[in-house]
């Protein structure tokens, strides 16, 4: 039995009924949602939107890294993107260690990653801004494009705008 049949197995049911067969790939509204790779977050849900409606961006803790950029130009230049959201969350890992922790952890299982940016979040709301910042001010991106952010809060379901 594969580590993975479960989840062969419900892919099967699911294609039974698959209705996505017409979306084209673009964003349907405009949108890219920079969020963390959290299995607590559902930003279709969350946002009331449905497959095809968004570029979702998942890494942990939401940050805007250098591959998150690409992947932004990506969504504007060829896949409909006309605006993004930036949406960390509480209770976030990422907020409870540092790099250097993270190193060590691996390290304890024989692995060497201080090569690897991990990018933990010391201050989640200065995090924001920073990630927020750099979308903004980005020579590869448009000028002025709409940018927001917002926390999510995983005990509510709601969302706290930035206001910077």
């Amino acid at each position: 039995m594969s580590a993975f049949d479960d989840l062969y197995a419900a892919n099967a049911e699911f294609a039974k009924d698959f209705a996505g067969s017409d979306l084209t790939g673009r964003a349907a509204r405009g949108l890219a949602v920079v969020t963390c790779m959290d299995s607590r977050i559902d930003p279709l849900g969350l946002l009331g939107l449905k497959p095809g409606d968004a570029k979702i961006l998942r890494n942990a803790g939401a940050r805007v890294t250098d591959d998150v950029l690409r992947t932004l130009v990506l969504a504007v230049c060829l896949l409909g993107v006309e605006r993004v959201l930036v949406m960390p969350h509480t209770d976030c890992g990422m907020t409870k260690a540092t790099d250097a922790d993270v190193h060590a952890l691996a390290a304890q299982r024989g692995v060497d990653t201080r090569s690897l940016e991990f990018h933990t979040i010391a201050d989640q709301q200065a995090t924001l801004r920073h990630d927020l910042t750099r979308i903004r001010t980005s020579p590869f991106l448009p000028e002025g494009m709409p940018v927001a952010g917002a926390v999510y809060d995983v005990h509510s379901g709601r969302l706290a705008p930035a206001d910077f």
